[in-house]
C-alpha cells in the first residue's frame, strides 16, 4: 500500500511520524514523507524518502518565542503588530506549501498520515483525495475533562471546545482559500469537528497513564486510540563519550534545551554550574539547536550537542528540559525526576502532568534564576520524588510496542478504508 506522511516542525514533531513511516516501509508498503528542509537528511538517515516543504522551523520558532514574549509587554504595540504579522507571514507560507506538495505525493495513496502542525492543511487533502486521514498527537488536543484535574471537567471541557472555535477564524481564511481551490464545500466549523466527522484515526502518542481519566472519558470515541510515545530511540556519535563521563563519577543532573533557542549560551551554562555546584551535583548538558561550543568550560558540567536519551537518562539522577513530548517520556521511563522548564502551552501541559503525578515539577523559562533552579532540584530530588519516578516508569510503554501498535493499527485503517 502507499502512504503519505506530512511532518512539519522540529525533531520532536518530526520523530513520531517517522518512526511509524519507518516501520511501514520495513513491513514492505511505499512510504513518502513531507518535512521540513533542515530535517530532510534526518528522515532519509533511517530510510525514509523524503520531500522537503515549508519555511525554516528556527527561524519560525524563534519568532515565534519573541512574539509570545512581547505579548506580556504590551507597551510595545508596534513590536507585536509587526511580530503577529511575521508569525502569520510563516504561518501562511507553510499551509500553502503543505497543500501544494500534499496533492501531488497523495494522489492514489491508501492513507494521510499527519502531524499536528499539518493537520488542518492534510484534512482538506484527504478529504479532497476520499482518503483516510490517521493523526498522531503527543498530548491530549481534543477537548476533554482531564487536562486541568483542579477544575470540574464540564468546564474544562466546555473551555477547550470554547478555544477551538474561538481559534478558528485565525485560519478560516486561508481554509477557506485552500478549500475553493480544491472544489470542497466551504467549511463551517474548526477542522478537528471535520477530521473526527469523518472518523478519521487520532493516534494518542502517549500513555494514558499521564492523564488519569482520558481513555475513559474519550472511550465513545472509537478512532482514538492510545498506543503510547512514539520514538526511534537512535543512537548518537556522542554516547559512548557521554557514557564514560557518567561512569567517572557521580550521576549527573541532565539540562536539555531541545529546538529551544538559548538567548544566552553563557548566562544559562553559568547559571546550570553554579546551582548544581551548590547542591554538590554534576551536569550534562545537551544543547540541542543551540551552540554551546563556546561555553565557558566547568568542571563539573559536561556539555555536548546531541545525545541519545534513551541510553543516557537512566545513568541520571534527574532530567530538566523544556518538556517536549518527546523527551518528557523518555525521562518518564527512564525512571528519574523531572523539572520542565517551558516556553510553550504543550510544554506547560507536560509540565502541569509531571507535578500531578507527583514525578517532577515544572516552572516557565523565561522565570528561572539560579535561585529557583537550586530551589526546584531540590524538591525533585527529595526521597519521595525519586521513588514515584522509578515506580511510575513501570507503567510506561516501550517505543517499540508503540511503533508497532501505531502502526497496526494504521496498516488495518487503510486495509478498511480499501475493502470498503
Amino acid at each position: 500500500m502507499k502512504f503519505v506522511l506530512a511532518s512539519y516542525g522540529t525533531r520532536g514533531d518530526v520523530e513520531p511520524c517517522a518512526a511509524i513511516g519507518r516501520e511501514l516501509l520495513r513491513r514492505g508498503h511505499d512510504v513518502r514523507m513531507v518535512v521540513a528542509p533542515d530535517l530532510v537528511g534526518f528522515v532519509e538517515s533511517v530510510g525514509l524518502a523524503a520531500v522537503a516543504c515549508g519555511p525554516d522551523p528556527r527561524t519560525w520558532q524563534d519568532l515565534h518565542r519573541d512574539l509570545l514574549t512581547h505579548m506580556r509587554k504590551f507597551w510595545k504595540i508596534q513590536d507585536l503588530i509587526r511580530l503577529r504579522r511575521e508569525d502569520f507571514k510563516l504561518f501562511t507560507q507553510c499551509w500553502q506549501e503543505i497543500s501544494t506538495t500534499l496533492m501531488s505525493l497523495a494522489d492514489g495513496a491508501d492513507l494521510l498520515v499527519t502531524g499536528v502542525i499539518a493537520e488542518q492543511t492534510a484534512a482538506n487533502v484527504a478529504e479532497y483525495y476520499d482518503i483516510p486521514l490517521a493523526t498522531p498527537h503527543t498530548f491530549p488536543m481534543r477537548a476533554n475533562g482531564q487536562l486541568v484535574p483542579t477544575l470540574p471537567a464540564p468546564l474544562t471541557r466546555s473551555a477547550m471546545t470554547v478555544s477551538e472555535w474561538l481559534g478558528w477564524p485565525m485560519t478560516k481564511k486561508l481554509e477557506d482559500a485552500q478549500r475553493r481551490e480544491l472544489g470542497l464545500p466551504k467549511a463551517t466549523g474548526p477542522s478537528s469537528r471535520r477530521i473526527a466527522e469523518r472518523g478519521s484515526l487520532e493516534i494518542q502518542a502517549y500513555d494514558e497513564v499521564c492523564f488519569p481519566g482520558l481513555a475513559a472519558e474519550w472511550a465513545k470515541f472509537d478512532g482514538r486510540r492510545f498506543v503510547g510515545p512514539l520514538a526511534m530511540e537512535l543512537p548518537t556519535e556522542a554516547d559512548e563519550e557521554v557514557a564514560s563521563w557518567i561512569a567517572a563519577g557521580t550521576p549527573p543532573i541532565f539540562f536539555g534545551f531541545g529546538s529551544m533557542s538559548v538567548e544566552s549560551v553563557a548566562d544559562t551554562v553559568a547559571m546550570v554550574s553554579a546551582a548544581c555546584a551548590q547542591l554538590g551535583e554534576r551536569a550534562l548538558v545537551c544543547g540541542g539547536w543551540s551552540d554551546f561550543s563556546e561555553a565557558s568550560h566547568f568542571e563539573h558540567v559536561k556539555v555536548v550537542g546531541a545525545m541519545s536519551y534513551a541510553a543516557a537518562f537512566p545513568a541520571c539522577r534527574a532530567v530538566v528540559h523544556h518538556g517536549g513530548g518527546g523527551t518528557t517520556a523518555a525521562g518518564l521511563r527512564a525512571g528519574v525526576p523531572t523539572l520542565i522548564l517551558s516556553t510553550f502551552g504543550e510544554q506547560a501541559i507536560w509540565g502541569a502532568a509531571v507535578k500531578r503525578l507527583k514525578v517532577g515539577t515544572v516552572r516557565r523559562l523565561s522565570t528561572t534564576t539560579r535561585e529557583s533552579l537550586v530551589t526546584d532540584l531540590r524538591t525533585i530530588l527529595a526521597p519521595q520524588y525519586v521513588a514515584r519516578a522509578r515506580e511510575f516508569a513501570t507503567q510506561m510503554t516501550k517505543p517499540a510496542e508503540s511503533v508497532a501498535a501505531a502502526t497496526d493499527l494504521v496498516e488495518d485503517f487503510a486495509r478498511l478504508r480499501r475493502v470498503g
